[in-house]
């Protein structure tokens, strides 16, 4: 694949500040301010949204050979399922009751809203390996 997507490395910030601000929201579009830094960052920054509180930030992003961001994606590792819109307590309960631990999970949404939109979020440039940069977010 040329643009050096031959591989794509999908890494891990444990919280916003570790990833471009604008990068980000060049990634997340102009539609659903939910899902921009700047939302998603005042969740950081208030203490909503941390490890102390079950929302452990495990945010992905892909960037190109250059440096460029090519994809992001809101990440979380939850204790719970406190602010979350899918009620999964009886899922949850199920599982363990079966033998199965349930928590640590891992959730790529928006914290504390039910607002659909996009989640694993492509760079306009990078448009034409929207599926491989969406797959990578995915499967990673």
């Amino acid at each position: 694949m040329p643009d050096g997507l031959d591989a794509i490395t999908v890494q891990v910030a444990s919280s916003l500040k570790d990833i471009d601000r604008e990068a980000w929201d060049v990634c997340a579009g102009p539609v659903n301010p939910f899902v921009s830094y700047s939302f998603l960052s005042a969740l950081e920054d208030s203490g909503s949204v941390s490890a102390n509180t079950g929302w452990a930030c495990q945010h992905l992003f892909i960037k190109d050979f250059r440096g460029g961001y090519l994809g992001v994606a809101p990440i979380y590792v939850k204790g719970h399922s406190y602010g979350e819109y899918v009620f999964d307590w009886v899922w949850a309960d199920a599982y363990e009751r079966a033998g199965g631990k349930y928590f640590p999970k891992l959730l790529c949404g928006v914290p504390f809203t039910p607002i659909t939109g996009p989640r694993l979020m492509v760079a306009p440039q990078a448009s034409r390996y929207d599926k491989e940069i969406r797959t990578a977010l995915a499967t990673a």
